[in-house]
């Protein structure tokens, strides 16, 4: 079998940040190989596109809610009201999985659902399996969505729609936006499980069924000013209708707002810093588990390390990767014996 070959990791960099969306497709893929040669030059892929911009660059955004809330026609709308704006937009669509012996793909593969020109130069959408993770957003999207914040104003995560585990996203996005339907048994019963702490906007599509829209936005609108969250923030719920184009504008009005006043509040690159971090840990976590972190330290050296390389957490938690194999393969290795055995003895069979 052919094997295919990696491309060199500056010279991609080069024409990532030139936009080329052949180019982006490279990294992008690049970032999901999984083999060590592929690994090595994500890192430095990722080494070459960091830098201060990547602390205030572009605007991360996350959309998530419950399966049938519309979430997919609603990002299409965004999407004509940001390119209408002149802005370039990037989607990482995360799509449930289909079963291994399937191939373990994304189910929804082209991502058919979000209705847009393929001949947009200024549209990139990319649809990502969230590999049965449930948290709602698979460990590829970290690094992928940083790639698309290089060259890209807007870049959107669209989250699986598992409802209740969602909770990756905020670990992600500058700004969550959660997504709701009318007379959804199930929207307060998410709201109680946790996730209404993690939206910075709340969104209730369908707007066009009425008095059942406005219910919802009334007890989401309740149910958000009991949170102990940001003073100085409203946590606006906006009444939308993807399929009428109502409420649109206002709804993208609301993330610039919200991007804006992280920045006067100098919040966004401290996020930013602190969404990075966060997923280095649990990374390093999933993969080597509480032993493999005390093996680099633990949790809170790790977390001090990175924050003195702010600006490339990808190399530092491909360091700290290695640092942790080689001590594994340090404890797991037999010690020589420290005495000859009695010749008398025998091997117990």
């Amino acid at each position: 079998m052919t094997q295919v070959k990696l491309p060199d990791p500056e010279q991609l960099a080069l024409r990532i940040l030139r936009g080329e969306r052949a180019a982006v497709a490279s990294g992008l893929n690049l970032l999901d190989n999984k083999l060590a040669e592929a690994r090595s030059r994500s890192a430095r892929l990722l080494a070459s596109l960091s830098g201060e911009h990547w602390l205030d660059a572009g605007h991360l955004i996350g959309i998530t809610g419950p399966p049938g809330a519309g979430k997919s026609s609603l990002v299409s709308a965004l999407i004509r009201a940001w390119r209408s704006s002149g802005r370039s937009v990037a989607v990482l669509a995360v799509d449930p999985s289909s079963r291994p012996e399937l191939g373990g793909g994304a189910l929804l593969g082209d991502r058919i659902r979000i209705k847009n020109s393929s001949h947009d130069e200024g549209l990139f959408i990319r649809s990502l399996a969230n590999r049965n993770q449930l948290g709602g957003v698979a460990t590829e999207v970290w690094p992928m969505s940083w790639l698309l914040l290089t060259c890209f104003d807007i870049v959107v995560i669209e989250t699986v729609g598992v409802g209740q585990t969602e909770i990756d996203i905020a670990e992600i996005g500058d700004t969550v936006c959660y997504v709701a339907q009318p007379a959804s048994g199930d929207t307060i019963q998410y709201l109680k499980s946790g996730i209404i702490e993690i939206p910075d906007i709340f969104a209730v599509n369908k707007s066009d069924l009425g008095a059942a829209a406005r219910k919802t936005a009334a007890e989401i609108a309740r149910s958000a000013s009991r949170q102990d969250r940001r003073a100085d923030w409203d946590y606006p719920v906006c009444l939308v209708s993807a399929a009428m184009s109502t409420g649109i504008e206002q709804f993208r009005d609301h993330f610039d707002r919200h991007r804006s006043f992280l920045t006067n509040a100098g919040l966004l690159g401290k996020l930013r810093a602190r969404h990075q971090s966060a997923w280095v840990v649990r990374l390093l976590k999933e993969e080597f588990g509480t032993f493999g972190l005390e093996l680099a330290g633990g949790r809170t050296a790790v977390a001090e390390r990175l924050s003195k390389g702010v600006l490339n957490q990808f190399e530092e938690y491909e360091r700290l990767r290695k640092q942790i194999l080689s001590r594994f393969m340090s404890v797991s290795r037999p010690s020589s014996p420290t005495k000859k055995e009695h010749p008398d003895e025998q091997a117990i069979v």
